[in-house]
This record gives C-alpha cells, structure tokens and sequence, in this order.
C-alpha cells in the first residue's frame, strides 16, 4: 500500500517583534506564541539549535505546546558545519543529536545543516561529512537535510554523494546563493527566500500557485521542470515523499501569511 505523503508550510522560528500585532493578536503572552503559530501552520524551522544548546526539557516542552501532526526541524549547530574541515565534525554532531532531540518525538522533522556560504565542494571532505550524519538516535529515525550554498556544489558529483547517503538537497529561492532542485531523498525541503513585506501574503498570487503545484508534484513523486538541477540527466524514484516548504528572510514579516496562503492552496486549514 503506497503511503500519503504530507506537504507542511512554515516559517524560521516563532518569535519576531514585528509578527506582534500582524500575526499573533494583540496582547498574546509571549509564553503562548508557539501555541498560536502551530495552530495556524503546520511546521516551524527552529534556528536557536544553530546558536546554542537545547535542554531535553525544552524540546519536551516544545511538542506539548503544539497539536498532533506538527513537525519541528532543527537547524543543526554551526560548530558542527561553520568548519574548514566538515570531517572533523563528528563529535559536535554526537553532541547535537544526544542533545534531547528525540524528546520531541513524531514531532521531529528533518535536521537541517547548513553549510558556509563560503565553504566549497570537496568530494572527499563532503562524502565524509555525510556518512557521519546518524541515520538514527535511541530508536529515532533521522532525517537530514543540506543546504549547499556555494555555487560548486551545483555539480553532478555532489548530488550522487547526498543521494548515496540518503540526505535531502535543501532547495533554496535565493537571489544570494545556489539553487539546486535536485531530489537526494525521500523528502523535500525548500526554503524560499523571496518574499514581500509589501504584500499582503508575502508573495503574488500567481507565485504561491506556482509553489502549490511544484509542491503537490514532489509530494507525488514528480520533479519540477522549471527548478534548476546539478544533475538534470538523473531522475528521482517516482514515490510519494513528505515536503516542507519554509518562507523565510526577505519579507520575513509576512511569512507567516505566505504559508497560510500556500496551505489554502494545497486544502490544508
């Protein structure tokens, strides 16, 4: 039996000032932000697990405040990837998914690592760094996502070695860095980083159609044809994969209506 796949829209985080009043109502505690940003969407990128460690009681206290069927992801640490030598990572990584991760429980999503802007493509260094990814933590399946940011990484090469190691490409809309459609797991993860604080959803309409249907055909197995890959002559498996898209960046006060937006598109809430 073919299993259904989940197509989730988020935003980075739940606490941002200028969401006070836009997003969250007027004189919502701050203790109940999360609470209120999971009841409107359906994933939250978490970026303080990139800056400093989380106690396993946070992370606890994190899936209580939200309903069944939202997912965390975690940006992994920058001491495991802001490094010359992504190889020599291995025990920043340990620590990290020690850390009380799986405290969050079917509410762990995919852990996000992301590399330097200025880190370059080594086969060597890069395949090595993905074998010591753990493919799960007491019991927990994990699941890793890789934004690779410096336009060598658009290469052939790279994507077999994610694809290998079963890691997901993070596709990511970026004026800034490389975009790299390819899938390498059985998940997408997209970042989009183009938004407008001057719309109302943050992105034009005709836009945020086009990411639901990009959306509903990776979740179905597809591949978009007007995403640009490193390895355009190899395809994906054609399986249902789950799908997170996250507005971020540039708009950022009107991300949360831009995901809002694209799961009133995709039916969901």
């Amino acid at each position: 039996m073919t299993r259904a796949a989940a197509i989730r829209a988020g935003i980075g985080g739940w606490t941002f000032e200028p969401w006070e009043g836009s997003f969250y109502p007027d004189g919502l505690p701050k203790k109940r932000q999360l609470e209120y940003a999971a009841s409107k969407l359906t994933t939250i990128e978490v970026n303080g697990t990139f800056y400093r460690s989380q106690k396993p009681e946070t992370f606890a206290k994190w899936a209580s405040e939200t309903p069944d069927g939202f997912v965390f992801s975690l940006k992994a640490p920058r001491y495991a990837v802001n490094r010359k030598v992504l190889a020599e990572g291995g025990e920043s990584i340990d620590r990290f998914v020690r850390s009380g991760i799986v405290e969050l429980g079917d509410k762990l999503g995919p852990i996000l690592w992301q590399l330097a802007a200025t880190k370059r493509f080594d086969p060597d260094d890069f395949g090595a760094f993905l074998q010591l990814l753990p493919k799960e933590i007491d019991g927990v399946r994990l699941r890793h996502a890789v934004e690779l940011r410096h336009e060598s990484f658009v290469n052939p090469e790279a994507v077999a070695l994610c694809r290998d190691a079963g890691a997901a490409i993070v596709y990511a809309e970026s004026a800034d860095y490389a975009e790299i459609a390819d899938v390498t797991s059985d998940f997408v993860y997209a970042r989009l980083q183009k938004g407008n604080a001057d719309i109302e959803t943050g992105y034009p309409s005709e836009a945020l159609d086009r990411w639901a249907e990009r959306a509903r055909l990776w979740a179905a197995g597809g591949e978009p044809d007007d995403l640009p890959r490193a390895d355009p002559a190899t395809s994906a498996p054609k399986t249902p994969r789950d799908v997170f898209v996250y507005f971020i960046r540039e708009g950022k006060v009107r991300a949360p209506h831009a995901a809002m937006a694209l799961m009133n598109r995709l039916g969901d809430r």
